[in-house]
Parts: C-alpha cells; sequence; structure tokens
C-alpha cells in the first residue's frame, strides 16, 4: 500500500491514532484536488484508504479497498461527477475493483457522480439509504451492511440534515482496521453540522442522531465528514464532544443556533435536486432523484421557492425584455 508519509501530527484527543498527512492538508489553499493518506494501525494491512477533494463544493469522496482479498474490491463513498474521471483512474492505477458507488445522503450542493460511474463501470452497484426516497440498485436501512472483501461497513441513520442521511461505520471487530472511521455526510462536521433549514431537516433530529448514533462510538474512531471549508481533514468522536461549538451545547441551544444562520441559497441545488438519468445497458433508468423533485417546496427561512417556477419566472423576464427591445428600436426608426 502506497504510503505518503511527509509529516506526521498526532491528533490532540489523547486515545487518537497518529496520522500520516502530507503537508498540504494543513492549509485549505495549498489542498491538491486529490488527497490521500493512510491511518498508522497495527490492522491496516487489509485496508486500502483515500481521502480525495473537489474544490469546487469542497467535497470529499473516500475511497476503500480490501486489498488483502485476490479481487480488491473497492467502494467510493459520495463521489462527484465533476471528479469521477479522476477517482476512475485512481481505481485502475491501483488494481482495484469497483463493486459499490455510495452517497450518505442526496446532496443539494453538488451533482453524484454514482450514475455517471455507472455508464463508465459495468456492474457498479449504487447504494444509497431507502429513507431518502431515491432510486438506487441496493436501498440500505439502519443495521444493514455493505462488505468489500472481508471488510464491511455499517449503516447508521443520521436524520436531521436531510431524512435520507446516514453514517457509514467500518466494522468492529479483531480482523476490521482500527481505529473504527465514521464517514457521516453532512450530519456531522469537523466543529459544525449540515444545515436544516431544508430538505426535510429538523434541528432537533440532527441533535438526536449525532448524539445517539455518532457520539455513543468509541472515542478514537475517525470522523470523516462529506465537506470542509477551513481545511480540516479528519476529527475524532471525542474531539467532536468536546470542541464542536454547536453539538455541545444542549438541544435548546443548538435549536436556536441552527434557527438563526441565516444561510445562503445553495448555489448547485437547481441542478443537484433535478432528476438525473443513465443508461447501463438497459432502456432508460433512473439511479438518482431528489428528495425534493421539482414542483415541491423548498423552504429556506421565511421563504418558499417552487423549482419550476423560478424557471419559467425568469425565461418570462427574458421574454419581456426582448420585446421591449424589439419595440424600442421599431418606433426609433419611426
Amino acid at each position: 500500500m502506497l504510503r505518503i508519509s511527509l509529516l506526521r501530527i498526532s491528533l490532540p484527543c489523547s486515545s487518537s491514532p497518529i496520522l500520516n498527512f502530507s503537508q498540504s492538508h494543513l492549509h485549505s489553499k495549498l489542498r491538491p484536488q486529490a488527497m490521500a493518506y493512510t491511518t498508522s494501525s497495527h490492522n491496516n494491512n487489509k485496508l486500502l484508504f483515500r481521502q480525495l477533494f473537489e474544490k469546487e463544493s469542497s467535497t470529499y469522496t473516500y475511497l476503500l479497498a480490501d486489498v488483502s482479498h485476490p479481487d480488491k474490491p473497492a467502494l467510493l463513498i459520495d463521489p462527484v461527477d465533476r471528479t469521477v474521471e479522476r477517482d476512475l483512474t485512481l481505481v485502475k492505477e491501483l488494481g482495484l475493483k469497483l463493486i459499490y458507488a455510495m452517497n450518505t445522503h442526496v446532496h443539494a450542493d453538488h451533482v453524484t457522480g454514482t450514475g455517471l460511474i455507472k455508464t463508465k463501470v459495468p456492474g457498479v452497484k449504487s447504494v444509497i439509504s431507502k429513507a431518502s426516497s431515491s432510486k438506487a440498485d441496493v436501498l440500505i436501512e439502519a443495521g444493514d451492511k455493505i462488505h468489500i472483501g472481508d471488510l464491511f461497513l455499517e449503516v447508521r441513520p443520521t436524520p436531521g440534515h436531510t431524512l435520507g442521511c446516514i453514517t457509514y461505520v467500518t466494522g468492529d471487530g479483531p480482523d476490521q482496521p482500527q481505529p473504527r472511521m465514521a464517514f457521516t455526510g453532512d450530519a456531522l462536521l469537523i466543529r459544525g453540522c449540515g444545515r436544516t433549514d431544508f430538505q426535510g431537516g429538523s434541528s432537533l433530529q440532527l441533535y438526536k442522531s449525532v448524539h445517539s448514533q455518532i457520539f455513543t462510538l468509541p472515542k478514537d474512531t475517525l470522523i470523516y465528514p462529506a465537506h470542509d471549508y477551513k481545511g480540516f481533514t479528519v476529527s475524532t468522536v471525542g474531539e467532536e464532544m468536546l470542541y464542536n461549538p454547536r453539538l455541545t451545547k444542549d438541544e435548546e441551544g443548538f435549536k436556536n443556533i441552527m434557527e438563526n444562520l441565516n444561510l445562503s441559497y445553495p448555489k448547485m441545488i437547481d441542478i443537484a435536486l433535478r432528476p438525473r438519468q443513465t443508461r447501463s445497458g438497459q432502456k432508460k433508468r433512473v439511479f438518482f432523484r431528489a428528495t425534493n423533485p421539482p414542483n415541491v417546496k423548498l423552504q429556506f427561512g421565511r421563504a418558499m421557492y417552487f423549482a419550476d417556477q423560478r424557471v419559467a419566472a425568469k425565461n418570462l423576464l427574458l421574454a419581456y425584455w426582448l420585446l421591449v427591445a424589439v419595440l424600442s428600436l421599431k418606433y426609433s426608426e419611426n
């Protein structure tokens, strides 16, 4: 397994493992588009792990594989359409067999790469939670396990950011990598969490999800979120229980914070939440559908928004100004 070991940094939590980082991880401005490191663990000879970055939406994609298995089966978590070629090139270079393309939830800030991957790699199965009301080859629920070789991920429901959010956690056992790893999507970010003001979000539900499904994991469990905007790459359960400025509050305090964030409208949501279609040797089939399809209200604070109506309004306004321009030219000639 390839190791990048230019700089060794110990995490603040006393029970945390030592991680091998490249220096470019320390500052977001210096981060390359693709990043990778492996955990220093007595049991990591099975697991190949890469953390990859998409800069436009600040999204992390994760590649995991069992390299001790003859087939070297692999999976991708939260792939982005813009970086599918990069991800598949890496899979090929490492000699892996991609089995699953998985999402932690329906994303509003980027377009998932799942459907595109399926057109390029026959046999890959898309995975998302059943609660997301989306289409995929495998719809998962609480307690399900995703296997790659002798390794597996547990499925933990963590709704609140969206109704269908899930967290993938590496298995617990002597034959599984230690410390454990939790891929939390937008439910738990490093020193933060996902917004709760749209897509069926609920601040109280998110609070309960994180505390019951993530903070109950061992404190040295590594936290890998779907996004980071400050240059962080990894945390631990213990760190977030101590230092997360939102989730260390009580329920009411957390709810008050989330209701007063005044966040802007996600710039990619109009595209990301459209139904997407692709081909896989069959007739057209929807592999990824938005939780909020067209004509469904999306609430942002006090504003109500209809996706289709907004596009129609823009087109109507454009037609109006074109008409004004034509009439102006006509009258000026007279």
